[in-house]
């Protein structure tokens, strides 16, 4: 803001005027540019007062006001005779006032700003060379609250001029900063800050309030927050710019637009998406910035395995994916019928191994087929979008007929009727008979023969009348069906004693006598229950020495004898909660302290803490936490687990410190084990331990595993993975949930009705009848003890589950780990027998392990490769070493030949270099995996015995 001075002569009342006022005169600065000035130079008389004012200034938006003066001044000493009148400063004066009335001019109205005197004065030699000294001066004036204001300059005997008189105020101009605008903004005063809030840019919103502050010089100082440019529009400049056609922005940010991904486009500006060409789509799932995808083409090679009444097809991947990687395969299966080319959706019966749908493999099992039978089965490929698409499905299809079968077992034999030489048996058909049935194959003997000598008849119906029986006497009974096929695996065993003398029972007398027992033993265990009660109340006041193991136990169905303890499913129960409460401890959430989380269970994560109770020493816990939103099941199956574990006490155990049902998030708290799973804890310390510690640590589950046999608990899952091991190297089975997850590899388990079996560590029979029990227990130890051995390796490498299944049952075991002591593997093929009934109890097994430790000598003889049995998976001694000439050969003849290359390249090319073979050199041929390695050095080994052995040719 400038003012610019118009003359105002005036002189105080009382005072004498000076004839030579302020003037306004025109000149030349130093550079001949032509300047105006208002001058004063009274300095030869005394007491000047020459005041000369502006017009009235407007003040507008002004809080303070600033005044900078341009001026010279002459030095007094470069003139002569004025020592006592010349000064060389003047005086700065302002006047506020609401608007211009001030006619004539009243000095008292006045307030004095400030005495202004010069930096550097003139002398006349400095007029004489054209000098022009200029003073630059800035006075701050405020606050000013009227409407405007006059500013006055008053000479008291200087030789003074006025260039230039600037007047402003200073102001934070309006700005953008990060998309938000903030306007002019005057400062109030100049110890403060001023807030202001900022309004974001056009197309923009808000992701934090956008602000800054005014300082009174000013300037903006310290932004906050900023705005975000809406989808479809990016960043330029300090603006939002819609994004251009064939661009695309999804959401709000500060980011640019995004060029449209393959197989999509747009023709519009602010495009918040591309859409996709034809016969392309994206899934909801799908971001916007993926390439549009289409469906993948079909299947092709399906090739089928046909088995009786099971086929096993595979195929091979479509030629086109679709642009995608969640291809998955859905089986269709039509039972077509003979001439009619009539085809129907198969039955429910019909089972699909792993599933029906949803297939990442490309191969499937379908079995529970029936026999001699057309079947169709249509192979579809789908991803993310298939559902979109309105194009015909894309499919490979394969007709089959299944073989001849026999029937399927007969399940239920029922005795309808005895007497002392006869007993009348019924049955229902097979659920599977696989074509007509025939006739019937009855099975009988007397129990105490032990099938040493049997009886067969034939019946063409479903009952039979057995005569020519003793009296009083159990006889083992076993019908299988026959069809064209053949026969049908025999039922499973039933006995039925017939009645001694001539008493006969038939089935409707039968169900009236086992009405009377019922009743007889209810009343029985009513006076139990009575005779308990009665005791514990008359017996409350007396010494409690010697009751308790005395005193009988009836809860939940369960009638518990002194001195015997038995595992209770919790199942059992109606109320699950009830079997909490009364297994597993309530823990009070305040006394349990969480540290960290190490990792995720099922049902939420899994956590390290601490439990104080009170007057207990702090110890260190495991935490397993029930993530929130939890269904009920959930959290039944979650505490399930407490349920079974609360009921267990033993050193090779996890323990169970208690529960936190009462407050969220629900807890089981479980002891700590400082080194975690035992697989991984042996991986990570390969070969570092002696084979007593191992044996120790085998002991340890043995242990453990017994108990929880002798209580009647079947693990189901044993595994390193499943076994615990503290500081200590002491071992401790876990993980008894009701529904357990396995690993994440695909190939963990193997689905059958009623969940997931572990493939590589389960009995043949449980996999093919799910029929668990402590022998398909001491199959699994058998495998825990091949990891043990192996230092965590993983049980068949990387075979499938499927030719695990058929080696096993095809009599192949798993060859001993390196370096194992030959007892140890005897008792591994022990675990292995395929005989349930020959495999040793736990009892044996710790007996066996404790002879072991007591005599360590006896684990000094390693298992001897050629003393090997012939059946062991992955065996060499069957190869014909004298056949080998090259390393060709011998690679070939290994089933290694992917590996021919490697060592061809590094001249291996006779027996003897072969066999001189060792680990470093493996791995310096890039053999690194530990499971092929010791493999072939398993083959080494056998060839440098055939080497040593053979003649020298002469």
């Amino acid at each position: 803001m400038y003012a610019f001075l118009k003359t105002q002569r005036t002189q105080q009342k009382g005072k004498r005027a000076s004839k030579l006022k302020w003037e306004e005169i025109s000149g030349v600065d130093e550079h001949y540019t032509p300047i105006r000035t208002y001058q004063v130079c009274n300095v030869m008389d005394h007491s000047q007062n020459n005041w000369l004012r502006t017009n009235w200034i407007p003040r507008n938006s002004a809080q303070k006001i600033y005044v900078e003066l341009k001026f010279t001044l002459r030095d007094c000493n470069s003139i002569p005779l004025v020592l006592g009148t010349c000064k060389e400063t003047f005086n700065l004066y302002y006047m506020e006032s609401d608007d211009d009335h001030l006619a004539k001019f009243r000095e008292h109205q006045f307030t004095k700003i400030d005495t202004i005197a010069a930096d550097e004065s003139f002398t006349q030699m400095d007029l004489g060379d054209r000098i022009l000294k200029l003073n630059t001066e800035v006075r701050e004036v405020g606050p000013v609250s009227k409407k405007g204001f006059y500013l006055a300059f008053q000479d008291v005997g200087a030789c003074v001029a006025l260039v230039s008189v600037r007047v402003y105020f200073k102001k934070c101009p309006f700005t953008v900063k990060n998309l938000a605008m903030f306007p002019d903004t005057v400062p109030m005063d100049s110890q403060s800050l001023v807030e202001v809030r900022g309004s974001c840019v056009n197309h923009s919103k808000e992701e934090e309030p956008p602000k800054m502050y005014c300082s009174t010089e000013g300037e903006w100082l310290v932004p906050i927050g900023k705005c975000l440019c809406n989808a479809g529009y990016e960043e330029r400049g300090f603006a939002c710019q819609a994004c251009r056609p064939g661009f695309y922005k999804a959401s709000a940010g500060n980011v640019k637009c995004a060029k449209c991904p393959p197989h999509s486009s747009t023709y519009e500006d602010a495009s918040l998406n591309c859409r996709c060409e034809k016969n392309y789509f994206r899934s909801e799932k799908d971001p916007p910035s993926m390439a549009c995808t289409r469906p993948p083409s079909a299947p092709r090679n399906v090739i089928s395995n046909i088995n009786e009444t099971s086929v096993i097809l595979d195929w091979s991947w479509p030629l086109d994916t679709g642009g995608r990687k969640d291809v998955t395969f859905n089986i269709i299966c039509k039972k077509c019928g003979g001439s009619s080319k009539i085809c129907e959706p198969c039955s429910d019966n019909v089972r699909f191994l792993p599933r029906q749908t949803g297939l990442t493999n490309t191969t499937v099992t379908v079995v529970d087929l029936l026999a001699h039978t057309n079947y169709t089965f249509e192979i579809d490929a789908v991803n993310g979008v298939s559902d979109l698409s309105t194009l015909s499905r894309q499919f490979a299809a394969v007709s089959i007929t299944t073989n001849q079968a026999a029937p399927s077992p007969i399940t239920v034999i029922r005795k309808d009727r005895t007497s002392r030489n006869s007993v009348s048996l019924s049955w229902q058909e097979p659920e599977h008979p696989n074509g007509i049935i025939l006739d019937y194959e009855v099975k009988y003997y007397e129990k105490q023969e032990q099938e040493t000598s049997y009886t067969i008849l034939r019946a063409k119906s479903t009952n039979v009348t057995i005569s020519g029986l003793k009296p009083d006497t159990t006889y083992v009974f076993q019908i299988r069906a026959r069809t064209a096929a053949g026969y049908g695996t025999s039922s499973r065993k039933f006995e039925f004693e017939t009645s001694p003398d001539s008493f006969s029972i038939s089935s409707e007398n039968s169900q009236v006598v086992m009405i009377a027992i019922s009743a007889a033993v209810a009343i029985i265990l009513l006076t139990v229950v009575v005779y308990v009660l009665i005791g514990r109340f008359c017996g409350y006041k007396k010494s409690k020495h010697g009751t308790d193991e005395k005193r009988l136990h009836f809860g939940n169905g369960h009638l518990k004898l002194p001195g015997l303890r038995t595992y209770v499913d919790p199942h059992t129960y109606e109320d699950p909660n009830q079997a909490v409460h009364e297994f597993a401890k309530e823990l009070d959430a305040s006394n349990i302290s969480i540290d960290k989380v190490v990792g995720a269970g099922e049902f939420g994560e899994v956590c390290s803490g601490r439990l104080k109770l009170p007057s207990k020493k702090e110890i260190s816990v495991a935490i397993k936490t029930l993530k929130a939103g939890y269904t009920e099941k959930q959290r039944r199956d979650f505490l399930g687990e407490a349920s079974i574990m609360g009921q267990f006490d033993h050193p090779n155990i996890i323990r169970l410190e208690g529960v936190v049902t009462k407050s969220k998030p629900v807890m089981i708290v479980t002891e700590y084990m400082e080194n975690g799973s035992l697989d991984s804890f042996l991986r990570k310390h390969d070969a570092q331990f002696t084979v007593i510690q191992l044996v120790g640590m085998l002991r340890g589950i043995a242990s453990g595993m017994k108990y929880l046999s002798d209580m009647g608990y079947v693990h189901r899952d044993l595994a390193a993975r499943n076994i615990l091991i503290n500081s200590n190297l002491v071992c401790k089975v876990s993980d008894f949930g009701l529904s357990r997850v396995l690993e994440d590899d695909p190939e963990a388990a193997y689905t059958t009705r009623g969940g997931k079996i572990p493939i590589r560590w389960t009995s043949p029979e449980a996999i093919a009848y799910r029929k668990f029990t402590s022998a398909s227990d001491a199959w699994s130890y058998g495998i825990v003890l091949w990891e043990v051995m192996s230092y965590g390796e993983r049980p068949y490498w990387e075979m499938s589950n499927q030719d695990v299944i058929k080696a096993v049952d095809e009599g192949y075991r798993l060859p001993p780990p390196m370096d194992c002591p030959a007892a140890l593997y005897q008792l591994m093929l022990d675990c292995w027998q395929k005989d349930r009934n020959n495999r040793p109890k736990f009892e044996q097994i710790v007996s066996i392990l404790d002879k072991l430790i007591r005599n360590p000598s006896s684990l000094k003889i390693i298992t001897n490769a050629a003393a090997r049995p012939s059946n062991l998976l992955l065996d060499q001694s069957n190869i014909d070493i004298s056949a080998f000439r090259t390393a060709g050969d011998w690679l070939n003849g290994f089933r290694t030949g992917q590996c021919k290359g490697i060592f061809t390249g590094v001249e291996y090319s006779s027996c003897d270099t072969i066999a001189k073979i060792s680990t470093d050199d493996m791995k310096k041929v890039g053999v690194t995996v530990v499971g092929p390695q010791k493999k072939i050095v398993s083959s080494i080994k056998t060839l440098e015995t055939h080497t040593k052995n053979s003649p020298v040719p002469v």
